[in-house]
């Protein structure tokens, strides 16, 4: 049975949605989306689906979701985000604008629509776990140049922030994330090599690492806090491990640290309500639950 059928089989006939990854074991999205369908007594169903990266794979997810009569639409993350884009049947302009997308919704004629909720849902978490962080205070580093990584750096253009440093592990692909995001009123977007990551960080008043690194089962980030201020406040949007190797070290220096659970959380809400039709808020029991799935 292959990653399809067995989905459509857990589903058995309610309306469903799916994570879509490669890999995508890690997620916890079902523990979210499930927390939400138990809590308003909802007959549906948000499993996982393991969608490998190329072209061909993406088109299969997008027949399959267009053929389901009870598929709702999907969630995407690493690696899909910016691939699933020209296969899809519109783009929310603020997707567009991203570059994006981390949300498909499956409208009532079978058309696909892409959009993204991860600008609102790290912006959201940011604000919930550092209230004291002030966007126009001064620089912020962002790890990454990934779909992930163009939401953060659209919502804090966005917020304000006049200073942003990018650092990729490809160089290219941070020069092109900085060109696509460079604001127009004098703000600064500057671009170094990934050996430049640890000086990046001086006077920085924010550090985000949108990076797979440090994942369950991935390479861990190599990173040395010495320059960031001990005032900076440092969030990992990786939510397995809950609490990363990046966001104890930060822990250990005093800094204000926000994990990748928040996000998690918020960006959901766009998605599931276009899904199954109910207004949802996140909650402490929620963030409580789907952290007792992490194992955290």
């Amino acid at each position: 049975m292959n990653a399809y059928d067995n989905l459509v089989r857990e589903a058995a006939g309610r309306p469903f949605a799916a994570i879509v990854g490669w890999p995508v074991e890690h997620s916890r999205s079902p523990a979210l989306h499930g927390f939400w369908l138990k809590q308003h007594g909802i007959a549906g169903h948000y499993g996982r689906l393991p969608v490998e990266p190329n072209r061909a794979a993406l088109e299969e997810l997008v027949a399959f979701l267009r053929r389901t009569p009870n598929a709702r639409g999907c969630n995407l993350t690493l690696p899909h985000k910016i691939g699933i884009m020209p296969l899809l049947d519109y783009i929310d302009p603020a997707a567009a604008r991203i570059g994006a997308v981390n949300t498909v919704i499956k409208r009532a004629d079978g058309t696909l629509e892409g959009h993204n909720s991860d600008a609102f849902g790290f912006l959201t978490a940011l604000r919930h776990g550092a209230p004291r962080w002030n966007a126009k205070a001064g620089p912020v580093v962002v790890l990454g140049a990934g779909g992930a990584a163009r939401a953060i750096v659209a919502s804090l253009v966005e917020a304000g922030v006049p200073e942003l440093r990018l650092l990729n592990r490809t160089r290219s692909a941070a020069v092109d994330l900085g060109v696509a995001f460079t604001p127009l009123d004098g703000r600064r977007i500057v671009v170094d090599g990934w050996d430049g990551r640890a000086r990046a960080l001086t006077e920085a008043t924010l550090l985000v690492n949108t990076t797979s690194l440090g994942m369950k089962g991935q390479p861990a980030l190599d990173l040395d806090l010495a320059r960031l201020p001990r005032s900076a406040a440092v969030n990992d949007i990786v939510s397995v491990p809950l609490e990363t190797a990046l966001l104890a070290a930060a822990r250990a220096r005093g800094h204000v640290c926000v994990d990748g659970l928040g996000m998690l959380l918020h960006q959901g809400r766009l998605g599931f309500e276009a899904w199954f039709g109910a207004e949802v808020e996140v909650s402490a029991e929620q963030r409580r639950a789907v952290a007792a799935d992490l194992g955290a």
